[in-house]
């Protein structure tokens, strides 16, 4: 079940940890996303401060396509993209989480952009109801 707080998505998964992030990309590239950058934030933050953090990846997500509409549209929409994915691992569960494009795109005033976001969102939900499948 998908649960929405304010600015994105989320569900639980029954994969393990490494499973969720390798099923979360191979979902994404079937909805015409490449991944530009995976983040580790445990690794990243033990190297970088010493700190112990749970199981934690940021995957950001791109759909070519998409990005080209909504840039030809607001050329500075760079600042907020691309789209992030985290996979991370809760007390008892992995979750699996996505931006609501509709959310981040709003912050631009461009009613134009609606339509394009609309569709990143339908394409990164059904990632998420297929991850939580």
């Amino acid at each position: 079940m998908i649960t929405k707080p304010r600015y994105g998505s989320v569900v639980a998964s029954s994969l393990p940890f490494a499973a969720a992030v390798a099923r979360a990309k191979e979902l994404l590239k079937e909805e015409g996303f490449g991944v530009l950058c995976e983040i580790d934030v445990a690794k990243t933050l033990k190297e970088k401060i010493g700190a112990d953090f749970r199981p934690y990846v940021i995957l950001g997500a791109c759909n070519p396509s998409l990005a080209h509409q909504a840039l030809c549209a607001e050329s500075q929409l760079g600042l907020l993209l691309p789209c992030n994915m985290v996979v991370q691992q809760e007390a008892s569960s992995v979750t699996v989480s996505a931006i609501d494009a509709l959310v981040l795109l709003g912050v631009v005033g461009r009613p134009e952009l609606t339509a394009t976001a609309a569709d990143v969102n339908t394409r990164l939900n059904r990632v998420l109801e297929r991850i939580a499948s």
